[in-house]
C-alpha cells in the first residue's frame, strides 16, 4: 500500500473559485444515505475521522481523510483539526506539510483559531523548524488559551526555556488566563533554568497556580519534578504529602526525583508504600526505583522488584527496565545474571547494551565487554554512542587481548564522538593509565566545556603516573576556577559543568599526593576544605585523611581524624593499622585488630581481609614482633578465613629476614605452593641479604629474580650492594656491568621536602637547586659540628671503590641530607622538619640525623619507602631497626 504521504498528492485540488476566494465552495444538499447506499455524506465522514484521531488510530484517521476528499467531501474546520492531530500522532512532516496547504486552499487558514492551534501543535511534534511554527502561530489574529499553550508547549519541545517563559510573560500580558496545561510546561521549562533563576520563578509559576486555584494532580505534578530537578527534593516530598489525589504518576515523580537526587533508600521506601496503598508499579515505577538498589547494592530487593516485573508482563521488551536491572545486577556483581537478563530482552535497545559493556567494563570482564560491543555494530547493526564508547574504552586500556589502544580513539573520532565529553574523559583516563599523561594533557587543554568528572579524570592521571605535584597544581587551578565564579556569581543551565568543584572524588584522589610528598599544609588546606563542603564525614575521603597524615608522619591526627568518622569500612581499618605499622607501633597494631574484630562481631559488616594481614605482617616486621607474627600466619586460615597469598609469604619472609632468620626465610620459600608467584618472596629475602649481609643466599635469591623479572634494576643493584659491602668489587662490577647491557637503569635517590606552597625535591648529588652551593656549605660545617660530638661516617655505605676522603664527600651529596639541610636553613628554629625518600635510608644517614636533631634541637620525621624515623634528642623512634 503507498504511504498516506503518496496517497495524499493524489487529492483532486478545489474548484478554481474556491482558491481565489479563500472561501469554501457551496454545497450541495446533503442526506443520510439510503440503506445499501455507497455513499456517505460529510456528517458521517468527519464523525468517523475525529472519532479515530480521538482514539489514536492515527494512521485509520489519515486514510479516512484521503477517502473523504477522494469522495469530493470538503474537510472543513472540524475535519483539519482531527488529521492534524493524527499527523502530529505519526510525526509525518511531509504529510502535515500537504495537510497545511489544503487548509489555506480550502480558506481556515485564517479564519479559524482551532485549525491555527492545531497547526502549531503538528509542526512542534513533527520536528520542524521553529521558524515554521512561529509564522503560523503570528499569523493567528485572536490567539486563545489554546493558541499560548500550544507555543509554549512547543518552545519546551525545542529547549527554548528562556522564550517559552517569554509567551507565558506574553500570554499574562494579553489578558489571557493560563490553564493547568499552561503551568505545567512552564514549571518543565523552569526546571531547565539554573537552579537560582529556575527556583526564583519556579516559586512564582507556584504562587500562580495557587492563585488562580490551578490545583490538580497535573500542576502537583510537575511542580514535584521541577523541585526536585532543581535539588530542593524536600520540597517535592512536601508538595506529595500535601494532597490526596496522587496518581501513578505522582509517585513516580516522587521515586524517581528521591533516586535521582541520591536519597536511595527512601526511594525504596516510597515504593513500598505505593505498593501498601493500592497504586501498582509499572515500568516507570521500576525504572525509577532500580537505580536506587544497585547504589545501595541491595541484591534481595532487586531480585524481589525482578520477579514482581516479570510476574505482571512488564519485562518482555522493556529495554528500559531491562536497562536498570542489568545495571543492578552488575553493580551487585552478579555480572551472570545481568547477561542473562540481556539475553531475555528480544528487543535490545542501546541503552540496554550500553548497560551491560558498562556491566561488564566495571566489573572488569574486559574481554566479554570488547566482544560485546563488536557485536552490538557488527550483529545488531547499532551505532556507539557516547555512552557506549566511554563503557567501552576502560576495557580497551586493561585488556592485553585488545593491543591497540590507539586505535579505539580513531574509531570515536570516525563515528563523530571525539569532542564529546564523557568520551573525552574516557580517553584521557586511559592515556594516563598508558603513562601517556601529555596526550590526556593536550585532551584536556583541547575540551570546549570541562565538568567536574574532567578535572578529577586529570588529576587522577597526575596521580597514576607519580606526578603528584601536577595533581595539587591543578587542583588550585581547579578551586580558582570555582572562587572566580562564585566571585562574579556566574550561573548557566548546567552548573556541574561551567562551576567544576571539588568533591569526595577530587580529595580522595589528590590526598594520596599530599601523603606522597609528605605535603602537610596541603593536606590540612584539603582537609578544612572538606569539613566546609561537608565531605570530612565521607567514609573515603575520610580514609583518605587519614592515609594522608600518617605519610605526613602526623599518626595522632591520622588516628584523631579516625577515632571521629561515624562510618569506617574495612578500607579505613587497614589504612589506620598500616599507618601504626609504618610507625613501629606494633603493639597498637595487634590492639587496632582486636578492636575491629569486635566491631564486626556487633553486627557490623567489617572484618579482616588479605589487605589486613599485609598490614599487620608489616607492622611485626618494623617492629621486631617475630613471635606475633608467625602466629598472625599460621592462625590466618583457621581463625579469619584467608588462604596465605604469594603476597603474604613476601611479608613474612621479610619478618623472618629483617630479624636475621635468613636461613628460616629461605625455606619458608622453599614451602610456598609451587604455583604461587614468588618474586615478591625472593626480593624480600634478597633485602634481608643486604641488610646481614649473607652473599650465599643473596646470590641465589639475586638468580631466581633475575630469571622472574629480570628488568626490575632494584635487583641488580641489591646484589652489587651485597658484594660491595663484603669488599667484593670484581663481583659488584660484573653486576653493573650486567645492568648495563640489559639497559637497566637505577633508580636515582630522590627526597623532597615541603616549604610554602611549593614541594623541593632534591636528588643525590644535586647541584641544581638554586641554594645548592649554600647547601652542601652548610653540611660540611654541620659535619665537622657532628664529629665532634662523635659522629663517624658509615663509609660502607659508598659502593664505589674510591679512597675514604671522596667516600665522605659522597655521603654528604646524600639526597635526605639536602632535604634536611634545606628545611633547617629555611624554617624558624624549633620547627618540625618533614622529609620523604624513595628509596630506603642508608645507614650513614640514619645516624648522621641523629646527630643533627641533637645538634639543631630538631625533631626530624624522614619516611623512606619501608617506614617512618621519628629522631629527635638524638635517638630514633626505629630503636636502629629497620
Amino acid at each position: 500500500m503507498a504511504s498516506s504521504a503518496q496517497c495524499l498528492t493524489l487529492l483532486p485540488s478545489p474548484p478554481l473559485s474556491s482558491l481565489q476566494t479563500h472561501q469554501p465552495p457551496a454545497t450541495t444538499a446533503t442526506s443520510l444515505p439510503l440503506p445499501g447506499s455507497q455513499t456517505r455524506c460529510k456528517e458521517s465522514w468527519i464523525e468517523s475521522l475525529r472519532s479515530e484521531a480521538r482514539s489514536n488510530q492515527f494512521r485509520e484517521a489519515i486514510l479516512s481523510y484521503i477517502e473523504m476528499t477522494r469522495s469530493d467531501i470538503q474537510p472543513d474546520n472540524f475535519a483539519f483539526p482531527a488529521v492534524l492531530k493524527a499527523v502530529a500522532g505519526i510525526q509525518d512532516l511531509s504529510l502535515g506539510k500537504q495537510i497545511h496547504a489544503h487548509v489555506v486552499k480550502y480558506g481556515y487558514g485564517l479564519s479559524s483559531v482551532t485549525v491555527a492551534n492545531t497547526l502549531v501543535n503538528m509542526y512542534g511534534k513533527c520536528g520542524s523548524d521553529m521558524w515554521d511554527v512561529y509564522k503560523v502561530f503570528d499569523r493567528i489574529t485572536e490567539k486563545d488559551q489554546v493558541s499560548w499553550n500550544s507555543m509554549i508547549a512547543t518552545l519546551c519541545r525545542f529547549g527554548k526555556w528562556d522564550l517559552a517563559l517569554e509567551a507565558f510573560r506574553m500570554m499574562l500580558y494579553s489578558n489571557v488566563e493560563p490553564s493547568s496545561f499552561t503551568l505545567v510546561s512552564v514549571a518543565l521549562a523552569c526546571s531547565n533554568l539554573s537552579r537560582r533563576d529556575g527556583l526564583r520563578l519556579g516559586r512564582q509559576v507556584h504562587g500562580n497556580s495557587l492563585r488562580v486555584g490551578e490545583w490538580n494532580t497535573f500542576i502537583m505534578n510537575a511542580l514535584m519534578a521541577m523541585y526536585a530537578k532543581l535539588g530542593r527534593v524536600d520540597d517535592a516530598k512536601t508538595l506529595f504529602k500535601s494532597f490526596e489525589d496522587r496518581d501513578l504518576v505522582s509517585w513516580n515523580t516522587i521515586v524517581s526525583s528521591l533516586s535521582q537526587n541520591d536519597k536511595f533508600l527512601e526511594a525504596v521506601m516510597f515504593l513500598r508504600q505505593m505498593a501498601l496503598r493500592g497504586i501498582k508499579p509499572d515500568g516507570v515505577s521500576i525504572a525509577s526505583v532500580l537505580p536506587a538498589c544497585s547504589h545501595l547494592e541491595m541484591l534481595d530487593t532487586g531480585k524481589e522488584i525482578h520477579a514482581y516485573a516479570l510476574r505482571n508482563d512488564i519485562l518482555i521488551d522493556n529495554s528500559f527496565v531491562g536497562s536498570a536491572l542489568v545495571d543492578m545486577y552488575c553493580n551487585c556483581r552478579e555480572v551472570e545474571c545481568g547477561r542473562r537478563v540481556f539475553d531475555f530482552i528480544s528487543d535490545k535497545k542501546i541503552a540496554l547494551w550500553n548497560a551491560m559493556i558498562t556491566g561488564y567494563g566495571q566489573n572488569e570482564y574486559d574481554e566479554e565487554a570488547l566482544m560485546l560491543f563488536i557485536k552490538m555494530e557488527e550483529v545488531a547493526g547499532l551505532w556507539p554512542n557516547a555512552t557506549t564508547m566511554s563503557s567501552v574504552v576502560p576495557a580497551c586500556v586493561r585488556s592485553e587481548a585488545f593491543p591497540d589502544k590507539e586505535g579505539i580513539h580513531g574509531h570515536a573520532i570516525k563515528l563523530g564522538l571525539g569532542r564529546d565529553r564523557y568520551v573525552q574523559n574516557a580517553l584521557m583516563d586511559m592515556y594516563s593509565r598508558m603513562g601517556r599523561i601529555e596526550i590526556s594533557k593536550t585532551i584536556f587543554d583541547d575540551m570546549e566545556v570541562r565538568d567536574t568528572v574532567s578535572w578529577n579524570t586529570m588529576i587522577t592521571g597526575y596521580t597514576i603516573c607519580g606526578q603528584h605535584g601536577d595533581a595539587l597544581m591543578l587542583l588550585r587551578e581547579m578551586q580558582n576556577m570555582e572562587e572566580e565564579k562564585n566571585r562574579n556569581n556566574v550561573y548557566d543551565l548546567d552548573e556541574t559543568v561551567l562551576r567544576p568543584k571539588p568533591n569526595s572524588i577530587t580529595l580522595m584522589t589528590v590526598l594520596p599526593g599530599c601523603g606522597a610528598l609528605s605535603a602537610l599544609a596541603k593536606g590540612k588546606e584539603i582537609h578544612a576544605y572538606a569539613i566546609r563542603n561537608m565531605l570530612a564525614t565521607d567514609v573515603v575521603v575520610g580514609s583518605a585523611l587519614v592515609d594522608m597524615y600518617a605519610k605526613c608522619g602526623c599518626l595522632n591526627f591520622a588516628r584523631r581524624v579516625f577515632d571521629l568518622m561515624p562510618v569506617r569500612n574495612v578500607i579505613t581499618w587497614n589504612v589506620i593499622i598500616m599507618a601504626y605499622g609504618m610507625h613501629g607501633e606494633g603493639q597498637e597494631v595487634l590492639e587496632l585488630l582486636k578492636n575491629m574484630v569486635a566491631e564486626g562481631s556487633r553486627g557490623g559488616e567489617v572484618k579482616p581481609n588479605e589487605v589486613t594481614f599485609i598490614a599487620l605482617f608489616a607492622a611485626c616486621s618494623h617492629s621486631g614482633m617475630v613471635s606475633e607474627g608467625m602466629d598472625l600466619f599460621y592462625k590466618m586460615k583457621d581463625d579469619y578465613g584467608i588462604e596465605p597469598s604469594p603476597d603474604h609469604y613476601a611479608c613474612v619472609v621479610d619478618l623472618l629476614g629483617r630479624a636475621g632468620k635468613v636461613e628460616d626465610a629461605y625455606q619458608l620459600i622453599n614451602m610456598m605452593p609451587p604455583e604461587f608467584d614468588k618474586a615478591g618472596a625472593w626480593s624480600s629475602l634478597l633485602g634481608a641479604c643486604r641488610i646481614h649481609q649473607n652473599v650465599e643466599i643473596g646470590e641465589i635469591a639475586a638468580q631466581n629474580l633475575f630469571l622472574l623479572e629480570p628488568d626490575v634494576a632494584s635487583h641488580y643493584v641489591l646484589l652489587s650492594n651485597i658484594y660491595s659491602s663484603a669488599q667484593l668489587w670484581d663481583k659488584a662490577m660484573d653486576v653493573r656491568k650486567k645492568m648495563k647491557e640489559m639497559g637497566v637503569r637505577k633508580e636515582p635517590g630522590c627526597s623532597w621536602i615541603e616549604f610554602g606552597d611549593e614541594i623541593h625535591k632534591f636528588l643525590a648529588g644535586d647541584g641544581s637547586h638554586q641554594q645548592s652551593e649554600q647547601l652542601h656549605g652548610f653540611l660540611e660545617n654541620l659535619s665537622e659540628r657532628m664529629r665532634k660530638e662523635g659522629y663517624v661516617p658509615d663509609t660502607s655505605c659508598v659502593l664505589h671503590n674510591v679512597n675514604e676522603e671522596e667516600k665522605e664527600t659522597l655521603l654528604c651529596g646524600h639526597s635526605e641530607k639536602l632535604a634536611i639541610a634545606f628545611g633547617i636553613l629555611n624554617t624558624p628554629p624549633g620547627t618540625t622538619i618533614r622529609v620523604a625518600k624513595n628509596l630506603r635510608v642508608c645507614n650513614d644517614c640514619h645516624q648522621a640525623t641523629k646527630f643533627i636533631s641533637k645538634i639543631e634541637s630538631r625533631e626530624i620525621i624522614l619516611r623512606d619507602v619501608r617506614r617512618f624515623h621519628h629522631f629527635k634528642n638524638g635517638t630514633c623512634s626505629c630503636g636502629d631497626y629497620w
